[in-house]
């Protein structure tokens, strides 16, 4: 019904644009989201440069401190230009049958001797065809559009490390901003003073005044601060997810599809309609698991073990 009354309410050229426009935007290789990352970025340090930065050092912040948010940046930059030029782990016809020797089939999420109708090659366990590059990929993750690159055997490691970078960027910058806000209402020391209100009675200074006075005072620092803050606590728990997936030696498209085969009691293609019991063979362990991420195995490692 949705998309009768759209069609209705859209034309049917328009329709057309639109379809294009999110095809192009979502379904194949495109720098837009890292321009609007890079965008994001600039903002917020422009503005953290050019009046928090410089307000702090008037007021005598630790050099340190100022710095920090800086440092994390120069990281979070080397893991991003890491993480969107290295190979995910592509699985090829020169490699896929070393790949294939790799990881066991579990005979649930993934099958043996299913073939890529796409490129032609037998799937390794753990691999996905990514129908954004057009490749398959192996212990493939997800396709990110911020670093405009798959994730996956090759490159889970540093994208973990990018991650932890830009959530540890976002909370340094909102650290510091509050800090000189706070450091501001303590100067002023207006937080004991009184205010008249509409009627002209007198009121002590609450939280609310206080916000106001200083979104009054200091517009662009204190919408960049709830930018900041909003932006680390949804990074803050992308991160934990992350970390618990490669503390469980799991991806993200195995995580999502276990899930779904988790709320059918048969899977398919199972002989004697076997009841479906998921488990991540996968695992070895927290350290060996996280491991895993920045080391990953080879033939050679599998066999000997």
């Amino acid at each position: 019904r949705f998309s009768q009354v759209l069609s209705l309410l859209i034309p049917t050229q328009l329709q057309r644009v639109i379809h294009r426009a999110l095809h192009r935007l979502f379904h194949t290789r495109s720098c837009l989201f890292v321009v609007l990352h890079v965008a994001l970025q600039a903002a917020v340090f422009g503005e953290y440069t050019w009046e928090v930065f410089v307000y702090c050092w008037e007021l005598q912040f630790h050099v340190l401190l100022l710095l920090l948010p800086y440092l994390l940046l120069a990281g979070n930059v080397g893991c991003f230009l890491l993480c969107s030029r290295a190979d995910p782990g592509v699985v090829t016809k020169s490699n896929a049958a070393s790949l294939v020797k790799v990881y066991a089939y579990d005979g649930v999420l993934f099958q043996r001797g299913l073939v890529c109708p796409t490129c032609t090659v037998e799937k390794p366990a753990r691999s996905k065809h990514c129908s954004v590059c057009g490749t398959c990929v192996h212990r493939f993750d997800h396709h990110c559009v911020w670093v405009n690159n798959c994730i996956g055997a090759s490159n889970a490691g540093v994208f973990l490390l990018y991650l932890l970078s830009l959530t540890a960027t976002a909370a340094a910058v909102a650290a510091v901003t509050a800090a000189f806000l706070v450091q501001v209402l303590l100067l002023s020391n207006i937080r004991h003073g009184t205010y008249l209100d509409a009627q002209g009675r007198e009121h002590a200074v609450e939280i609310t005044f206080l916000v106001q006075h200083l979104f009054l005072t200091f517009p662009r620092i204190v919408f960049m601060l709830g930018f900041v803050i909003l932006l680390t606590l949804v990074l803050g728990g992308y991160c934990s997810f992350s970390l618990y997936l490669a503390l469980t030696n799991q991806t993200t498209n195995e995580w999502c599809k276990s899930r779904r085969f988790g709320g059918s009691p048969h899977l398919p293609l199972q002989p004697h309609d076997r009841p479906l019991t998921y488990k991540n063979i996968y695992s070895k362990g927290i350290w060996r698991n996280l491991k895993e991420i920045f080391n990953p195995p080879t033939v050679l490692e599998r066999k000997k073990k």
